[in-house]
């Protein structure tokens, strides 16, 4: 909504707060229950969407309810953007069931127009180990040629140029020019590191990431920056104010931790740009 767009949103959850808390009580939508709110707005004739954005699922059939719905509204909106975090593990292993790896990779890969996966997720849908920046350059190409024309790999464990206390990022965008033939941007993005554990950064860089493509539709670069550096001041309101509220020499708790993202607006519609994506050939 502060980026100028209006969301319907639906809670794939209902719960009391995150899971980073030691504990959480709510329900689970099934794939059921969203077909019925789905129906609803259908009925009403006001499923036109430019966008769909999904996050974090545990659930196959919940999975495929959700590829069936963005299928039916880019019928109806052949210009509608699905953008899919495919969450499925970090650092090595997968923390979602196992059986959502095939949807993800054979039926909501195929469907998606930008996805952002990490390291693991890059590999894990590929099927590639990434160790340097062309394995990953490769990665994303193989994710391209699945479906997606803009891939955003979120984090890597490859060697940032600015010392051990940054991390790398890498995008890739396809164009098709006028005369039909094909031209990719790719960036890289240093991006510094923060000794902290965050819940919620994921489904908001991927709202950023729609919300700059939208507004820089054929500039990865820009958007990316727009994208990082959001993520950048928020991150660092955060934390100095979790550092605050702890005191001098203690870790910062779940509730303080919390992102400050109203705190944040006025960042999130014109960030300072603090993070440069270098152009990669």
């Amino acid at each position: 909504m502060v980026l100028g767009f209006e969301v319907d949103s639906i809670n794939s959850v209902q719960f009391s707060n995150h899971t980073g808390y030691s504990h959480w009580k709510g329900q689970v939508l099934t794939a059921d229950e969203l077909h019925v709110l789905y129906e609803g707005i259908k009925l009403n004739n006001v499923h036109q969407y430019d966008y769909v954005l999904t996050g974090y699922t545990r659930d196959t059939s919940f999975l495929e309810m959700v590829v069936d719905i963005v299928q039916e509204l880019k019928r109806a909106n052949p210009n509608l953007v699905y953008v899919c975090d495919p969450v499925l593990g970090d650092h090595g292993s997968m923390y979602v069931p196992q059986n959502l790896y095939p949807v993800y990779k054979n039926k909501v890969v195929p469907v998606a127009d930008i996805i952002t996966p990490n390291q693991f997720e890059a590999e894990l849908l590929t099927g590639k180990n990434i160790s340097t920046e062309k394995d990953a350059v490769e990665v994303m190409d193989l994710l391209h040629a699945m479906g997606p024309d803009t891939v955003v790999i979120t984090s890597s464990d490859l060697p940032s140029r600015l010392g051990d206390r940054f991390l790398v990022s890498l995008g890739s965008q396809r164009h098709v020019r006028p005369d039909g033939s094909r031209t990719t941007q790719r960036v890289r993005i240093e991006v510094p590191k923060v000794d902290a554990v965050f819940v919620g950064t994921g489904d908001l860089f991927a709202a950023m990431l729609l919300a700059w493509t939208h507004h820089y539709p054929n500039d990865l670069k820009m958007a990316c920056e727009k994208t990082f550096s959001v993520m950048h001041h928020v991150i660092q309101r955060t934390i100095s104010y979790a550092h605050e509220l702890a005191g001098p020499g203690r870790r910062p708790s779940p509730p303080q931790l919390e992102l400050r993202m109203v705190q944040s607006k006025a960042d999130i519609e014109d960030p300072a740009i603090v993070t440069e994506a270098t152009v990669i050939s």
